[in-house]
C-alpha cells in the first residue's frame, strides 16, 4: 500500500515532531501508512538573513509573509495525481468531520501552508485549493490547525484504527454527538450504569444509544440537532422508485434556428408576423422555429429521432408546409407510442419584431393542435442583446422543453 503523503510548509517545522508520539498516529508513520515531509520557507530565501516577511504595502501594523520563499518551497514538493492543498487561516471555512472523511477518501496527498505574523501576501493564496479554519479565533500560526487535520485524517485511513466500526458510531459521524459510555465497576460512588446496558438485549441497547445521541445533541449542540432533523426529514420525503418497471415520465429538449431572408413569410407559433425590414424565415416548410423546436423536443423525449426523419427537407410534399399541421402529426405519433404531453416550456430569441403581443395566440395554436390545455403551454420571448446571429438579425432561434407522461 502506498503511503498517504503529507507535506507541510511551516516556519516552525520542529513542532510537528510531536505527532510521532501520539499513539496510533505515531504508529501510522512508523508502519508506512502515512509519510510526513516538512519544508521551511526560510531554506528557500536568497538573502543572508533568511528573511521571509516584509512590511505591508500601504502601511499598517505587523509583517506580511513574502511570496518568493513560499512559492519556491511549494514548487519543490512532488505532486501526486490526487493532491489537495490546504491553507491554514482564520479566514477559511470551519473544519468539519465531513472534511476529514473527504480528504481521507478522495486524496492521496495533502499539502499544508502554515502562516505566521500578520498574514500571507495575498498572492500566496493562489496556491491553495481550500482555506481552512479551526474556528472563530486567532492563533500565532497555522501549525496547530495543520496538526489537528493530520490527526483527524490519519485516524480515518485503513490500518490506523483497529476497529473500523468505532469510526462509524463516534460523534459527528452522521451529524449527532456520541452516546454515553460506561465500563466497570457497575456502581461507582452511588452512580449506577444504566440497566439497559446490562440487559444483554442488543436491540434495546441500540435504541437507548440512539435516543441518548439525539438528546445529547439537542441539549449541547442545538445547531447540529436542527441540521440532523432537517436531513432526516429530507430522507423520509424521497420518492421510492424501486417498484417501477419503467419511468412514467420523459423529458425532451428541442432547438431550431433559421436565417432571416427577404421574400419569405415570418411565421412563429403559427402566427404570421411583420418584420420591420420585411424579412422572413428561410426553410423548406414555413420555417416556424418555435414549432420545429417543440416537435424535436417531443420526438427526442422518446428517442424517435428529429423532424428531418419524418418530414425530410428534400421531400416536395413538405414544401412550404404549415408547421402546425406537422405538429399535429407528431402529436398523433406520441399518442400512438402511449404517451401524452403534460407541459411545454419554450423560448424564442429574436431582436425584432416584438413577440409579446402574439404570445397568447401562439400558445392557443399549440394547445389546439396537441389537444391540451393552454395553461400547459409556456411560450416566452427574449432578445440576444445584439449578440450572435439573433442579435445581428441574421436569424431567429427557439428552445423548447417538453414533459411527457405514460398513458
Amino acid at each position: 500500500m502506498t503511503a498517504y503523503r503529507l507535506d507541510v510548509l511551516s516556519l516552525a517545522p520542529d513542532s510537528f515532531q510531536s505527532l510521532n508520539e501520539l499513539g496510533v498516529i505515531g504508529r501510522a508513520f512508523s508502519t508506512g501508512i502515512a509519510d510526513l515531509n516538512l519544508y521551511n520557507p526560510r531554506n528557500f530565501t536568497k538573502d543572508s538573513y533568511h528573511k521571509v516577511d516584509d512590511e505591508p504595502y500601504g502601511g499598517g501594523v505587523g509583517m506580511v509573509l513574502k511570496t518568493e520563499p513560499f512559492f519556491e518551497a511549494f514548487e519543490s514538493i512532488p505532486a501526486l495525481p490526487k493532491r489537495r492543498v490546504l491553507m491554514m487561516t482564520p479566514q477559511g471555512n470551519k473544519l468539519t468531520q465531513n472534511d476529514l472523511w473527504r480528504w481521507a477518501k478522495e486524496y492521496e496527498q495533502l499539502v499544508f501552508i502554515c502562516g505566521h505574523y500578520e498574514g500571507f501576501d495575498e498572492r500566496i493564496r493562489t496556491l491553495a485549493d481550500e482555506e481552512i479554519s479551526l474556528g472563530d479565533f486567532i492563533l500565532t500560526g497555522g501549525e496547530l490547525a495543520a496538526m489537528t487535520i493530520i490527526n483527524g485524517v490519519l485516524r480515518l485511513l485503513p490500518g490506523t484504527i483497529g476497529s473500523a466500526e468505532s469510526l462509524v458510531d463516534e460523534s459527528h459521524a452522521d451529524g449527532l454527538l456520541e452516546h454515553p459510555h460506561y465500563t466497570r465497576p457497575e456502581i461507582f460512588r452511588g452512580l449506577n450504569v444504566p440497566k439497559v446496558l446490562l440487559s444483554g438485549n442488543h436491540a434495546a441497547i441500540s435504541t437507548w444509544r440512539q435516543e441518548k445521541r439525539e438528546q445529547r445533541t439537542k441539549e449541547r449542540r442545538p445547531d447540529l440537532y436542527e441540521l440532523w432533523v432537517a436531513k432526516e426529514a429530507s430522507n423520509k420525503t424521497r420518492i421510492d422508485l424501486s417498484g417501477f418497471t419503467s419511468v412514467p415520465f420523459r423529458i425532451g429538449n428541442g432547438y431550431d434556428i433559421h436565417r432571416l431572408v427577404t421574400d419569405r413569410p415570418l411565421i412563429i407559433g403559427g402566427v404570421r408576423l411583420h418584420h420591420p425590414e420585411g424579412l422572413g424565415l428561410d426553410g423548406h416548410s414555413d420555417a416556424d422555429v418555435l414549432i420545429h423546436s417543440l416537435m424535436d423536443a417531443m420526438l427526442g423525449a422518446l428517442s424517435l429521432g428529429d423532424i428531418g426523419k419524418y418530414f425530410p427537407p428534400n421531400d416536395p410534399q413538405w414544401k412550404d408546409a404549415n408547421s402546425l399541421m406537422l405538429l399535429e402529426k407528431v402529436g398523433c405519433l406520441i399518442k400512438e407510442e402511449g404517451w401524452k404531453v403534460v407541459n411545454i416550456d419554450s423560448v424564442v430569441i429574436a431582436e425584432r419584431p416584438k413577440l409579446k403581443p402574439h404570445i397568447d395566440a401562439m400558445r392557443q395554436n399549440i394547445a389546439d393542435k396537441l389537444g391540451i390545455e393552454t395553461s400547459s403551454v409556456g411560450v416566452k420571448a427574449t432578445t440576444n442583446e445584439l449578440l450572435g446571429a439573433e442579435g445581428r438579425e441574421e436569424g431567429i432561434s427557439s428552445h423548447a422543453v417538453v414533459l411527457l407522461e405514460k398513458t
